[in-house]
């Protein structure tokens, strides 16, 4: 069978264009089209994160979600920032933090075909574990390479393994080389931050005690805080939905 030809380019992958009474040419939305469907499958998103839309992110009369879908979708439309900054989700599980970065990750590729990869903290722990050469006592980064250069990097969970002390240094080196070649990082946390000021609940940590404070430092360089709060919708919402 032949393969249908888009009618506005003839199958060049250009379709001409006049701007200010002028004539030129452009790609045409079949090439970007195709190139958001190449990106999306390079994306990394888990297939049960895969229906998430920014648009049908549910706020549930909740303020501070209420700001974090706004902060989301401005996010979007002002990328690519100058100087570039990411984003860090805090909030308890369930709450939807996740399900609104994929659908920030997205909107990027279909509007701005900007390369995005989704990538949970235990699945970077796992894979600069698996980088790591006894014989030379050290990581060959070349494994880590979708991580360390995709232009935007989702890091969900990030503390829901505690790291060794080699560990860490290997994730403050990911983050340091993305923040000094000016990639940007968006990151969810269930952990709070708990400054001397705050009473720390005894049973909780805070991100610092899971991440170490070199890495939570670098962080507040690296992106905008935003703190979630509200009850567990999987626990709320979703699990009615299960019928014997």
């Amino acid at each position: 069978m032949s393969q249908e030809i888009c009618p506005r380019c003839l199958g060049s992958g250009w379709e001409k264009i006049e701007r200010d009474g002028r004539s030129g040419v452009a790609r045409c939305d079949c090439i970007k089209g195709s190139r958001s469907e190449r990106l999306l499958k390079s994306a990394n998103i888990p297939q049960r994160y895969e229906h998430c839309e920014l648009e049908e992110f549910a706020t549930r009369n909740n303020p501070s979600l209420e700001i974090a879908k706004t902060i989301a979708e401005g996010f979007v439309d002002e990328f690519p920032m100058s100087p570039p900054f990411g984003l860090l989700y805090m909030g308890p599980q369930g709450i939807g933090k996740t399900h609104l970065v994929v659908g920030i990750v997205k909107k990027l590729i279909r509007q701005k075909s900007v390369p995005c990869y989704f990538c949970t903290f235990p699945e970077l722990l796992k894979q600069i574990q698996d980088s790591y050469n006894p014989v030379s006592q050290s990581s060959e980064m070349s494994l880590l390479e979708p991580i360390v250069n995709t232009q935007v990097l989702v890091l969900d969970e990030l503390g829901a393994q505690k790291p060794s002390e080699w560990g860490r240094d290997q994730v403050a080196y990911v983050l340091n080389r993305r923040y000094n070649e000016n990639k940007v990082t968006i990151v969810t946390t269930n952990f709070l931050d708990y400054g001397p000021e705050a009473k720390k609940p005894v049973a909780n940590d805070s991100l610092a005690d899971r991440i170490g404070l070199r890495i939570r430092s670098r962080l507040y360089e690296m992106c905008k805080t935003l703190k979630m709060d509200g009850s567990d919708f999987r626990k709320d919402i979703k699990h009615a939905n299960h019928h014997f």
